[in-house]
């Protein structure tokens, strides 16, 4: 760092730099995680619900917050009792509240679960393309963070899985159903064929479970067999609670002992529990407008193929489209048309969500004016995820 002259003043604000830091050596170079925050008029790139909660629901979380104020000069209730139980009455499957554990979003509780089960010495194993932030909670565990390829079309099955496990010596195997960005599913039955054979801690991220078209099939039906069995969810998403940053974790009470372990005190604050419990309260209301996006993401998926692009089947409330010969200039010609996807995935494919109908009709119109002017792959390319997976399924 360079010394300063006599008398030279000194600023308002220190000018050392990220590389003048001692900062660990894994984290050289890295970049904050975030998707774009633009002011667009539409923004179809997080995934979100794109309707928020009713005028009644939001005067119902007002009235819960300001008793909850009440009390701020004291901590939190440490073990969200009253919010565990109000899960448990959502979630069904027989589950108590002992078998679950709420935390700020999905990603704190995936990373109380590697701060418990993994850390130094441990292998996390996962399957691209698949959620980005999952290197990083490894990377902030000291957990050793390895990968395998999904086959073609996006997809796992127990043999794949299996066979990965035992090649990298997993300690904990993550396998995302619907997967974030493709929105392809893993079966139950796969889940379950899994457990039975391995010894490792397997973490189901279901964070898009009620986008399916079954969404009561669950790996949550899995946990009285499986003591190693991990269910995360969120309420982010289906519950257009992105900003209450609720997630949970469902397991046997022995695991939910082991991340109550390593949460921090009073980690769930009050304000954020009173919320959380009148959406629970609400579900039916916070539920509705979830069909209909599915509906908004099939009716798009068709209409994407009808005009030439390749689409990953889905089964959330997102799709990935392409296969884009420059999927960054593509990119920037919808955002040149107001328009915010996510350049996210395999190369070659940009990630749209479900919007309102303002919204939607805003993209197809974008992507309408910007289609004489973009190049997609060859069409024997792009039939590998598109054509050939429909002939496979038209088959079955």
């Amino acid at each position: 760092m360079r010394s300063r002259e006599p008398g030279e003043a000194i600023p308002r604000v220190n000018p050392i730099t990220l590389a003048e830091l001692p900062l660990r050596p894994e984290l050289v170079g890295d970049e904050p995680y975030g998707a774009p925050q633009l002011d667009v008029p539409v923004c179809l790139n997080v995934n979100e619900n794109p309707y928020p909660p009713s005028e009644s629901v939001r005067r119902q979380m007002a009235h819960a917050v300001s008793r909850s104020a009440s009390g701020l000069n004291r901590y939190p209730d440490r073990e969200a009792t009253e919010l565990r139980s109000a899960l448990t009455d959502y979630i069904g499957f027989g589950t108590d509240a002992d078998q679950v554990w709420p935390a700020n979003g999905s990603n704190e509780v995936m990373t109380q679960i590697l701060q418990a089960f993994g850390g130094p010495g441990r292998r996390l194993l996962t399957f691209t393309p698949t959620y980005s932030m999952y290197p990083e909670y490894a990377r902030n565990t000291h957990t050793d963070y390895v990968t395998a390829p999904r086959d073609a079309y996006f997809g796992l099955d127990a043999a794949r899985i299996l066979a990965a496990i035992e090649a990298y010596r997993a300690d904990i195997v993550l396998i995302t159903t619907p997967n974030n960005p493709t929105g392809t599913t893993v079966p139950v039955a796969v889940i379950e064929e899994v457990c039975r054979a391995t010894d490792a801690i397997v973490v189901v991220d279901e964070a898009y479970q009620e986008f399916t078209d079954t969404p009561e099939d669950s790996a949550i039906a899995l946990l009285p067999k499986f003591g190693r069995l991990i269910v995360v969810r969120t309420l982010s998403k289906a519950f257009a609670l992105a900003g209450g940053r609720v997630g949970y974790a469902v397991a046997a009470p022995a695991v939910i002992d082991a991340l109550r372990i390593v949460r921090l005190p009073y980690h769930l604050s009050a304000t954020t529990q009173a919320v959380a419990r009148v959406a629970l309260a609400n579900a039916p209301e916070m539920l509705e407008r979830v069909d209909e996006l599915r509906e908004t993401r099939a009716g798009l998926e068709e209409w994407l193929r009808l005009h030439g692009f390749d689409v990953v089947p889905s089964q959330s409330n997102f799709l990935l489209f392409g296969r884009f010969t420059d999927r960054h200039d593509v990119f920037t010609r919808l955002l040149d048309q107001g328009v915010l996807v996510r350049e996210v995935g395999p190369e070659g494919f940009l990630r749209v969500c479900a919007g309102t109908p303002a919204e939607t009709d805003a993209f197809r119109k974008a992507i309408l004016t910007i289609l004489p002017r973009i190049g997609l792959a060859p069409s024997d390319t792009r039939d590998q995820v598109g054509t050939k997976r429909r002939v496979r399924e038209e088959s079955r």
